[in-house]
């Protein structure tokens, strides 16, 4: 029998990595609560044509990167993408159309089936913010603050620079569609495949190509500031003068776009050059279509989502505290497990983390107290316990002291 693997494009999280995701979870989620927001969690999967059709059919992830499959019953099932669409459809199957706005957070596994390399897996985690119901350029500004409170907590924002951009309203972003494919079709000849499939349908994602020769086109292509009518502008306008009030840096990329029509206005990524060509370690942007798209009254959106597995491989090991010290109960004989074992019970009660010894002679329950990196081990023998009392040896300076079993949890209060 083959040795049992991890499939490809997924990993195990344990040890130093499950401390870290932990560290970075309990952050977000502190700071999410900050601006007002309330934890929702969807399911992993979803009828399909809850992405489907939020997605778009021409789009990569629907097209080539989707795990789907058809169930029991008959339905064609797929497991989530990506964090959006499943808010949204939660959304709507709620009724939350009467409690906005809704301001959300969530973490959890997504699925996508891509070559797997340096920060990018099938199996990864997001952590999601989204805002619905608000209009207005301040929400933009507010999850754009919330983004770089969390980066700036992670001790990240001096390897980050955010990019951003406007889509425009639907005015504007239709006029520069028609510019697009006006300049586009004047060099079908030197457009990749994939790009003249999106010629068509979603011209706008021509300027996200990796093609080289698509590249050398998208640097002559039309500007989608040249299309900007005055409601666009002054949206953006109010977008950038929030971000200066809060000292949050950016830099305009013009080339930063998102290619379905739901997407207005904002649109951002926040980057890095630490990670090679996997550069983008947040990014968003306003989808007040999207709702309607999926059969819900017309409501503003904007949100973001973060890779996990990326935020990890930048964040320092010194910011991550180490997980507490654990107590070792080690039972001296056979005849003293049982009160060895009320002991760890009453200990962990108490609030303290408790590493129980099982087997072995007093010299080999010594060394796995070690190996748990344990602070102090408490001795439990029959001698001790006909006199009420245990012996407890302190890692760190070798020390032995006798204690009395009913002082014991006030003795250890100041390692929980």
């Amino acid at each position: 029998m083959s040795k049992l693997q991890p499939v490809r494009g997924t990993h195990d999280i344990r040890g130093e990595q499950a401390r870290t995701f932990r560290f970075i979870r309990q952050t977000f989620e502190d700071i999410a609560k900050r601006y007002g927001h309330e934890e929702i969690s969807t399911p992993i999967f979803e009828f399909t044509d809850v992405f489907r059709r939020t997605l778009g059919e021409a789009s990569d992830v629907v097209s080539k990167e989707m795990y789907t499959f058809e169930d029991r019953g008959g339905e064609s099932l797929t497991l989530r993408p990506e964090y959006t669409a499943g808010i949204a459809r939660a959304f709507i199957s709620n009724g939350l159309q009467q409690s906005l706005p809704c301001k959300f957070f969530g973490f959890g596994p997504m699925f996508r089936y891509e070559r797997p390399q340096k920060g990018r897996m099938r199996q990864f985690h997001q952590m999601d913010i989204e805002i619905l119901g608000v209009a207005e350029p301040q929400a933009d500004i507010e999850v754009l603050a919330l983004a770089a409170t969390l980066l700036a907590e992670l001790d990240l924002m001096d390897d980050i620079t955010l990019e951003i951009n406007s889509l425009g309203d639907q005015e504007s972003r239709e006029s520069y569609r028609e510019a697009l494919v006006d300049y586009f079709t004047g060099h079908k000849a030197a457009l990749s495949e994939d790009s003249l499939a999106r010629l068509e349908k979603n011209p706008l994602r021509i300027l996200d190509s990796k093609d080289e020769g698509d590249r050398a086109l998208v640097e002559k292509a039309p500007r989608i500031s040249d299309h900007y009518n005055a409601a666009t502008k002054a949206f953006f306008d109010e977008v950038l003068a929030g971000l200066e009030a809060l000292d949050i840096k950016y830099t305009i990329n013009e080339r930063l776009v998102r290619g379905l029509d739901y997407y207005s206005h904002t649109a951002f990524e926040f980057v890095t050059h630490k990670l090679g060509a996997q550069g983008t370690v947040l990014a968003g942007g306003r989808y007040d279509g999207l709702i309607e798209k999926m059969g819900g009254l017309p409501t503003a959106g904007i949100g973001w989502a973060a890779g996990m597995e990326r935020l990890a491989e930048l964040l320092s090991p010194d910011l991550v505290p180490d997980d507490r010290r654990p107590i070792s109960i080690i039972p001296v004989g056979v005849d003293c497990q049982n009160e060895a074992l009320k002991v760890a019970q009453k200990l962990r009660a108490a609030g303290h983390r408790v590493d129980m010894s099982y087997r072995g002679n007093m010299g080999k329950r010594m060394k796995r107290a070690n190996r748990a990196s344990a602070i102090i081990a408490i001795m439990i023998g029959e001698d001790e316990l006909a006199r009420g009392v245990v012996m407890a040896k302190n890692f760190d300076d070798g020390s032995q002291t006798e204690i009395a079993l009913d002082i014991l949890i006030d003795y250890l209060k100041p390692y929980r």
